[in-house]
């Protein structure tokens, strides 16, 4: 199942120039799920990192790691997730091996590794051409949104 960036934004709450996953190519209820985000030159973090050698950010390609976890809960979840906000809580085994620049698509896959008490741990890998460029296990908690 795909999802594009209409259904996106409807699952996420991030918006520009925040919201850093474009389309949902693959979905698998519960248990995985493969994004990706189509980087341009347009970026504005390129302004600044770095001026003649433009590079995504790797604390950027985490966030959009985190944002896709949040859309496999989210799209596993129906109706309940209009009511909830996905919030990372923490980050462990992050490595970058690679560099994401303008022109690259980034393809985020994302898997259900284990639920504890609400607790849900994510194995997070970012590609770009087929290579590795980042991984990380993250976890993740459903919080109700203020009313």
């Amino acid at each position: 199942m795909e999802l594009d960036i209409h259904k996106v934004m409807e699952l996420l709450p991030h918006r520009y120039p925040f919201l850093l996953v474009d389309r949902v190519r693959e979905f698998e209820q519960g248990q995985s799920l493969t994004a990706i985000k189509n980087v341009t030159i347009n970026e504005p973090f390129f302004q600044g990192h770095f001026p003649g050698h433009p590079i995504m950010p790797g604390v950027l390609i985490l966030e959009a790691m985190a944002q896709a976890t949040g859309l496999l809960a989210f799209s596993s979840m129906g109706d309940a997730h209009k009511s909830k906000l996905y919030m990372l809580v923490g980050i462990d085994k992050a490595r970058f091996i690679g560099q994401v620049v303008p022109g690259d698509q980034l393809v985020l896959n994302i898997s259900l590794n284990r639920n504890m008490r609400g607790i849900v741990i994510y194995q997070c890998q970012a590609s770009v051409n087929g290579e590795v460029v980042a991984e990380a296990e993250m976890m993740c908690s459903a919080q109700d949104r203020n009313p």
